[in-house]
Parts: C-alpha cells; structure tokens; sequence
C-alpha cells in the first residue's frame, strides 16, 4: 500500500474544505487552520518518504522563514495587506521557479520531454508571477505611479517577447544542454512580468492580485509534475483554479473582461482629458453635529465602506458608530462591493478584524434593493463603486460597472479627506446630487468626533 498518497489525498481533502470555508467570513478562520492542517501532513509527508534530504539545511530554512514570517505578521497593518498579497504571490512564483530551475541544473534523472516542457512552463510562469507581483506591490505602496505606464508599441513588443518564450522553450527541449537558451527564458519571463503588468492601473489592482495568484499556483502545479508530487500538483491546481475563479467574480464586479482589464490601461486617457474638463458640482459641507441630527432621525442606516476607510484604519471606529445607532433601535447594515479596496475581500477582512456581525455585512445583489427605503447611506471613503455615471455615462471608463445604489437613499453623507478622484480618475457625479452632503476629514477622527456629537443628542 501506497501510504505516500493516502496522506497527500487526506491533505488535499483538507485543502478543499479549507477553501470551502474560505468563501464567507464567518467559517474563513477555521477554513484556514483546517488548510493549514493540510499543508503540515504534505510537508510532513514529504520529508519522511524523500530520500537524500539535508534537514539541517531545512531545519534553517524553516527557522529564517518564520523569523522573517512573524516580523512581517506583526509589523504589517491591515491597510497594508494588499501589498503583502501581492509580495507573497511573488514569493509563491519565484520558489517554484526555482525548484524548477534546480531540477533543470541538476536533475535527479534523465530529463524527457514532458519533464522538460514543464520546467519550462514553472520558470516562465513562476518568473512573470514574480516580476509582475512586485510591480503590482510597488504600485500599491507608492513607488510605481498608480496610473497605467504606456509607451508605443508595447502590446506588438509584450506579443514578440511571448513567441520567444515559446520559441525558447521548444530549443530547450530540442538541446536541454546549451544553458543559454535557460538563461534566456529567465529574462524575457522576468520582462514580460513587468511589461504586462505596468499598464493596469490602480482601479484594477483587486483583479491583478487575484490573477498573479492564480498564476503562482500554475507554477507550483507544474513543479509538482518536474518533481512527480502529487500534493503539490493538487495545492497548486486548487490555488491557481481558485484564482481564476475569484479573478472571474472581480471581473463581473466590474463589467469588464479580463482582456480589458491587462490590455485597456483604464485610468489613463481619463485622467488626461479630465484635466481641462472637469464638471463643475456644488457640493453641501456639513459638520459632525449636523451629520448626527441626520442620523438620530433615521431608522434605516447603510454604511459603505472604501478605501478611504482603510487608510484611516477606522474600522473599530464605524463599528463602535454603527452599534451606538443599533442600541437605539436603528437598523444599521454594511454594503460591500466586490472590488472596494485594494484586494479581492478587503472590506470584509476589516470589519472582520473589528468584529463587525456577519449578519450585517451584504454583498451587491443583496444590498442594493435595501437604498430604496434606506434613510441614510454613509459612504466612507468609496468613490468609484457608488458612481452613478456606471449607469448611464457611456464615455466614462467605468461605464456598465455594477455599482452601490447609494443614491436612491433618502439622504447620502459622503466622508473624503479631499475632493480627489478614485481609482479610475474620473470625478463622482453623487458628490453633487441634491441628496448627497460631504463630511471632509480622516475617516477615524470624523467617526469619533460623530459618535461624540450623537451622543451629547
């Protein structure tokens, strides 16, 4: 009896019920201790079957990497895990290419052609992950401009270098023994990475991260098959179709395809043309203290969080808000659109973080009917999925968006630090509607100074 593969089918019974209770919020923790279950037996697994292992050298391994793990764990703020997606999807693609590359160099026996085929297909998927991933985190963080950087000619250079990938790949197979078609490879995968993703701009980050994600467990699944591993060929399959899928869910979020998504450069020619032809829009500038005499009279209040939200990390913040409304006899619910925020789930992951009810939070199918009838939509730093130009404006870049029906509520308080555009650089129309109030300043402080005022009601 294979005992080998008894434990890695247990492991990966565990993989897909962990990621079964990733999908809702309220089973995501367990979803992730009983995966991360899974992973122990495989790795576990593996290193008691494999033969000519150096444990002391995996022994350094694991004790760098959780140092290095626990430092970041501990360091890194929730605003800041889209980045941290981003690094650790560079870090998934870039093992496996590794692995990969090793195995190239060094096989531990005569290398054929489907072996040599998905080398080749781990090291130029597990390579682009890692270049695209890191400009994908450089964007985020501020070092990369968040605006699509185009030049001319780049989707016929971008086509070029992919036909040389495959050209090299087919020569590597042919002659695995010249090592300057490898080398080759390396760098125009490493190219590649850069030139696809440095035209996406920064209202497409969620769909970026979710599809660099799904690239590394590509990656990983073809390792597993260079190295004849099934958990590995299995992980990496269910995190890379995983991707896909969550890659699809923020594609529809947006009604647009992924096409359009890596190849439109949405955020660029509307933010030129915007320049010199910005809608002028009255705005009402109202006080915490009148803001909270709006509140105390309404019974129905939705709360709509963005990235504003996350920057000022005021999560605790609305939900100390939303609890005070709530012992009032106030109904209080939080709409969540798919691609708020920076990742795929970033709002979810923030009112989790403060302990938000689960019943509260309601996706865009859900929430939408509930305008009709709301009294009240606070909007906390969302811009362009509660833009009603998404309806109607067949020249805007987020035309045909789905979008948060804030605007049908009877009155929409809108909290921004200043008057700048979103993600998708065009100017939100709400901001001018007869419905529609601002309160500028930090999402945190504004909450607290309104908790304060609805109190002293």
């Amino acid at each position: 009896m294979n005992w080998e593969n008894i434990f890695y089918v247990l492991a990966s019974v565990l993989f897909i019920f962990g990621i079964k209770r990733l999908s809702h919020p309220k089973t995501a923790r367990s979803g992730n201790i009983i995966a991360s279950m899974g992973m122990l037996i495989a790795v576990l697994t593996t290193l008691i079957t494999g033969a000519s292992l150096s444990y002391e050298l995996i022994a350094i391994g694991m004790i760098v990497g959780a140092i290095i793990g626990a430092f970041f764990a501990i360091r890194v703020e929730m605003t800041q895990m889209p980045q941290m997606v981003a690094i650790f999807n560079g870090f998934g693609g870039i093992a496996s290419a590794l692995v990969a590359a090793a195995e190239f160099f060094n096989p531990s026996e005569t290398l054929e052609l489907f072996s040599l085929s998905t080398i080749s297909l781990s090291v130029f998927i597990g390579t682009l992950t890692f270049t695209g991933s890191f400009i994908a985190f450089g964007k985020l963080q501020g070092f990369i401009s968040g605006k699509p950087i185009v030049f001319p000619g780049q989707q016929v250079i971008n086509f070029l270098i992919a036909i040389s990938i495959i050209v090299l790949a087919v020569y590597i197979v042919i002659a695995p023994h010249n090592f300057n078609y490898f080398y080759l490879l390396i760098t125009l995968s490493a190219i590649i990475g850069i030139t696809l993703t440095i035209p996406i701009g920064g209202a497409d980050m969620p769909v970026v991260i979710s599809l660099l994600n799904s690239y590394s467990g590509i990656a990983a699944a073809s390792t597993g098959f260079v190295l004849n591993n099934n958990a590995l060929i299995i992980s990496g399959a269910l995190v890379g179709a995983s991707g896909l899928i969550l890659t699809n869910i923020m594609c529809k979020g947006m009604n647009r395809s992924l096409a359009n998504v890596i190849f439109g450069a949405v955020g660029l020619e509307q933010s030129s043309s915007s320049e010199g032809e910005q809608k002028q829009v009255n705005i009402k500038s109202y006080s915490t203290e009148e803001a909270a005499m709006i509140f105390d009279a309404a019974e129905k209040i939705i709360v709509v969080p963005g990235y504003g939200l996350a920057v000022a990390q005021a999560q605790h913040a609305v939900r100390e808000v939303a609890d005070f409304l709530s012992s009032k006899d106030k109904k209080v619910l939080y709409a969540i659109h798919p691609v708020a925020g920076r990742m795929p789930g970033h709002m979810n992951v923030l009112l989790a973080e403060a302990n938000v009810p689960y019943d509260q939070l309601k996706d865009l199918d859900e929430v939408n009917n509930e305008f009709e009838d709301c009294d009240v939509a606070l909007v906390l730093g969302a811009n362009d999925v509660v833009n009603p130009a998404a309806r109607h404006d067949s020249s805007s870049p987020i035309y045909g968006m789905p979008i948060l029906d804030v605007d049908k509520s009877q009155t929409v308080i809108i909290n921004k630090r200043t008057m700048n555009t979103g993600f998708a650089g065009v100017q939100n129309e709400l901001f001018g509607y007869d419905n529609s109030i601002m309160v500028f300043g930090d999402a945190k402080d504004m909450l607290q100074q309104l908790l304060k005022d609805l109190k002293d009601l």
